[in-house]
């Protein structure tokens, strides 16, 4: 996490440069505005990551010896299959068509996004995938 922190404190100062540079050179606010937030995000990353890695152990990222199978194993928890994503991307993709086509659209739309979140929030209390 230490290495990530680095790259991302890295970043956050180069925008900080590019940020100062272009407020000064254009003299537009929009812009320039956009590059602060930009730098706050990547000053906001940066903290999280070099705070967190004095607290945890220390991973194979920030051992320059390490080798790609010392970071094997599981990685986390990630669903087998579900529908829930794809009702909520048709759902999704309705709503936005209602900013094109009409807000009558939307009344369409909520329906279905409200179908795929109740689902996938309750996806492991029922069916075949229940947990206790």
């Amino acid at each position: 996490m230490k290495e990530q922190g680095k790259i991302f404190a890295g970043f956050a100062v180069f925008v900080l440069g590019i940020a100062i540079w272009y407020g000064i050179w254009s003299k537009d606010p929009t812009g320039t505005t956009a590059l602060f937030m930009a730098f706050g995000l990547g000053a906001f990353i940066a903290f999280y990551l070099l705070f967190t890695a004095k607290r945890v152990n220390t991973g194979a990222g920030d051992n320059p010896q390490a080798e790609v199978s010392d970071d094997a194993g599981v990685q986390g928890f990630f669903s087998p299959h579900s529908w829930q994503p794809l009702a909520l991307g048709i759902g999704g993709a309705l709503a936005f068509s209602g900013v094109i086509f009409g807000w009558w659209l939307l009344f369409f739309s909520l329906p279905i996004i409200g179908i795929g979140l109740f689902g996938w929030v309750f996806e492991y209390y029922r069916g075949e995938n229940q947990t206790q």
